[in-house]
């Protein structure tokens, strides 16, 4: 297919042609002087990884693969003003003439004489991909009786209950489709298959006039009674973005869960993978970049895909799983196909290829003690799948509260504010039967009415083996590639065991490193913080508390020269109060104060505050942002004998902001005693 080698081909029906595009409509673009092909129905995104570019930058010397959960932002021109759009939720427009976003070393982006340009060419050491709406103020508002984030099978049931409920109901979908993740898991027995509960589900959305749904819009942040999203919105040829508060007095999460990444030297290059992006990159774009895969897994599932990408003419060379004797309706099916298993296998090392565009892979034998490497395999693309963590971000924004399950390892809701409820996988519930059932108890739960236990369609244990842990394969002294905790936007590497390299004058000497997550004085995403406490940098009695303290995303939800034009539009205004998990985190001293920033923003509840700009450590903090009470920002405060009018540092998206103590929370009130008295909602 001309400009597009990754392009499945269509000449024989699989599930893979591309449900989003149209192969009729040809379009070519430019990004960067570069010409990108693709079809009608492309997001940028996916016409990149069709015309063969798999790689952002670099970051170390070595290249970070480009994918859903990684990619920079792209300019487009909406009359004279050049705005930041997501390149993930902006269509591919014919003729369009774009440009990156981000710091960038032309040199990376030279192709070798005679080869394709595969890379976007930023320059990864100088930080993470820029998002710059997630720093703009609101542009508009929408008020409604009930949001809802996700449009998956969970979140659209959902916005059924609460419209037939009689209320007015805004569903926010972050792809340009409704549906989530259900067919990537497949039908069990006995249940509606995915496909016909999508096409019920949508077609009912669709029929309902008081739902209202945005696609392309994705929530940035969430407090009781409101939401601030980004949308991409389309006029004809004509593509713009705004950042949007909606208000509502309530509010269903149902953001799904993320696909874990197993840790291992080289599982960020261009071409590894997580199952499910590979997935949705081939069922709605006909994209897969490769012509041969290796799968390495810990979840039954992910064996559907091999056999789908067979159908397709994509062969599968070996399935690794670290279960040593799994047991699946898709392992069984996998198996007729002739595909080769490998149980008690893991992903320990992936190498760019010597030659070409693939990758040289290699397994390790680890089980029952005995550990053992393989020799390296060749293939175009490395799958992987280490399990899955609700996405419970927006909810610990909110300030919900989580706990971390040892049976389960995962970090999993408990309870949070007043009018926010989730509901699908981010409540923690696997099946697509209880997903649905949970989207309508949400419903039910914020509006008081009589429940009805959600039920999961489980299959036993002996035909169903439950998930193994995420790998994690330390680096040995021949491995040089490094290896990150997470896909997302942090580029957060585990600790180098190897020891420190050459004489202690060498300037190039590698250093022996100590390694903490407190060291790293930024938001983590969930997946680094799950990640983190399996290899020590977190305490597993802590990890729901840094989960909740840090797992946030950049951006403010209120701008403070517009809060006080914002109705609180919460069920009931909550007093301030200490979270459990900082009860004695600042000393039983500590007391609320109002602080005031020394510029016109929102601080974001979580912020930790310090003795001064110097200071980024979270162990050195002395206090935190608590809670927002109208135009005030509450704070609890460990110093000793603190004053009015006393300066102080707050820590907000790894920049230190002014601020002042107000006056002291009437009447005053210590933690000890707020710890006993604290509400959840």
């Amino acid at each position: 297919m001309k400009g597009q080698p990754n392009r499945l081909d269509i000449a024989a029906p699989h599930a893979f042609s591309g449900s989003a595009i149209d192969r009729t409509r040809p379009l070519k673009f430019r990004l960067d002087g570069a010409l990108v092909h693709g079809f009608a129905g492309d997001t940028v995104l996916s016409a990149l990884l069709a015309s063969g570019v798999d790689t952002v930058g670099k970051s170390g010397g070595w290249p970070i693969g480009l994918g859903a959960r990684f990619a920079p932002a792209v300019t487009a021109m909406r009359g004279q003003v050049a705005q930041a759009l997501p390149m993930t939720r902006m269509p591919a427009i014919d003729g369009a003439n774009l440009h990156l976003v981000g710091s960038s070393n032309p040199r990376w982006r030279l192709p070798a004489l005679g080869q394709r340009r595969r890379s976007l060419g930023q320059d990864l050491d100088r930080g993470t991909v820029a998002l710059p709406w997630h720093d703009q103020a609101p542009q508009s508002q929408i008020a409604t009786d009930v949001i809802v984030v996700g449009g998956g099978v969970a979140g659209m049931s959902a916005a059924i209950a609460a419209a037939r409920a009689g209320a007015k109901v805004t569903l926010l979908e972050s792809t340009p489709m409704l549906g989530g993740s259900a067919r990537y898991f497949g039908a069990q027995e006995g249940d509606e298959t995915p496909d016909a509960s999508i096409r019920r589900l949508v077609g009912m959305v669709d029929a309902h006039e008081a739902i209202t749904v945005l696609l392309r819009t994705e929530a940035l942040a969430v407090r009781p009674g409101r939401v601030r999203a980004h949308r991409v919105t389309i006029d004809g040829v004509m593509v713009s973005g705004e950042v949007i508060d909606l208000l509502a007095p309530r509010v269903v999460l149902a953001t799904g869960a993320i696909e874990r990444l197993p840790v291992f030297p080289g599982n960020r290059l261009p071409r590894v993978m997580s199952t499910l992006e590979a997935y949705l990159l081939a069922e709605r774009y006909g994209v897969f970049t490769g012509r041969a895969a290796l799968l390495a897994t810990v979840h039954g599932a992910a064996y559907r895909l091999p056999m789908l990408l067979s159908d397709a003419g994509i062969a599968t060379s070996k399935i690794a799983d670290s279960r040593t004797d799994p047991q699946s309706r898709f392992i069984e099916y996998s198996r007729a196909y002739g595909i080769t298993q490998a149980g008690g296998t893991v992903a320990a090392l992936a190498e760019p290829a010597a030659k070409g565009l693939g990758l040289t892979v290699t397994l390790q034998l680890a089980f029952d003690g005995y550990s053992a490497m393989e020799a390296p395999v060749a293939t175009d693309i490395l799958l992987v799948c280490g399990g899955w963590q609700p996405d419970l971000t927006l909810w610990h924004m909110a300030g919900g509260k989580s706990r971390w399950s040892p049976e389960r390892r995962r970090i999993e809701p408990t309870f949070g504010p007043g009018g926010i409820a989730l509901a699908g996988s981010a409540a923690g519930y696997v099946s697509k039967h209880a997903c649905l059932h949970s989207g309508r108890d949400a419903i039910d739960a914020l509006n008081g009415a009589p429940r009805t236990p959600v039920v999961e369609l489980s299959i036993d244990p002996i035909y169903e083996t439950p998930d193994g842990p995420t790998p994690a394969v330390s680096r040995s002294e021949t491995m040089q590639q490094p290896s990150y905790l997470d896909g997302g936007l942090n580029l957060i590497q585990p600790p180098d065991p190897r020891p420190p390299s050459g004489p202690a004058w060498w300037p190039f000497r590698r250093p022996q490193r100590s390694w903490s997550l407190a060291d790293q004085p930024r938001a983590l995403g969930i997946g680094d913080v799950v990640a983190g406490m399996q290899l020590g940098g977190i305490p597993a009695e802590s990890v729901s508390i840094v989960a909740q303290e840090r797992a946030v995303a950049s951006g403010d939800l209120i701008d403070a020269a517009r809060l006080a034009l914002l109705p609180d539009l919460s069920p009931q205004a909550p007093a301030p109060y200490v979270p459990d998990y900082l009860v004695g985190r600042f000393g039983l001293s500590a007391h609320l104060w109002i602080v005031a920033p020394s510029e016109p923003r929102t601080l974001p509840v979580g912020a930790l505050i310090f003795l001064n700009s110097d200071q980024d450590d979270p162990r050195q903090a002395i206090g935190a942002v608590v809670a927002l009470e109208g135009d005030k920002t509450i704070a609890l405060i460990g110093k000793p004998s603190p004053q009015p009018g006393e300066g102080m540092t707050v820590l907000d998206q790894g920049r230190p902001v002014a601020v002042r103590l107000v006056e002291p929370v009437d009447p005053p009130a210590s933690i000890a005693a707020l710890g006993s008295e604290a509400s959840p909602a």
